[in-house]
């Protein structure tokens, strides 16, 4: 096996048991909820004005999977669709308070993750985080340039 290929089933396995070991807790505090909606609620905690598009792209979904999933997320109280007063087209979507309090545990949640793992970052050197972050935004870059293709391709 090459490095290249062992970069790759690294970042795989890292990933899957970081997904593994934080959603076993996230499961016990948000059970009532998908891990794709509590993504939906981050992300409209995070950024004003989301909509379905916003939505889709950054939970990697389609627009109609993710109009399903809004839906659901309205009928449960926890999120509000409004439309702006110089827009009547575009829908956009708000938490709502009980939506805010999902938020607010979810958010709880991460920061306790991140306070569980410094162990493993406290050793490493400003220049290797520079390095690592390089080759991740390198990699990210190659990868968001592969989803461009697959969009072109499934348009033709």
């Amino acid at each position: 096996m090459d490095k290249e290929e062992q970069v790759i089933i690294s970042f795989r396995d890292l990933y899957n048991k970081i997904a593994w070991v934080n959603r076993l807790k996230l499961e016990d505090s948000l059970r009532n909820y998908t891990f794709s909606e509590v993504g939906c609620i981050e992300y409209i905690g995070d950024n004003a004005d989301s909509n379905v598009t916003k939505l889709a792209e950054y939970l990697y979904m389609t627009r109609g999977a993710l109009s399903k999933m809004t839906k659901k997320l309205i009928e449960k109280g926890l999120i509000e669709s409004y439309q702006k007063p110089d827009n009547k087209k575009e829908i956009y979507f708000r938490l709502t308070e009980q939506g805010q309090v999902i938020y607010n545990v979810h958010e709880e949640m991460h920061k306790k993750f991140i306070d569980r793992d410094k162990v493993v970052f406290e050793h490493i050197t400003a220049e290797q985080f520079d390095n690592i972050l390089g080759f991740m935004k390198k990699y990210d870059r190659h990868l968001d340039a592969e989803l461009q293709k697959m969009e072109i391709e499934m348009k033709s």
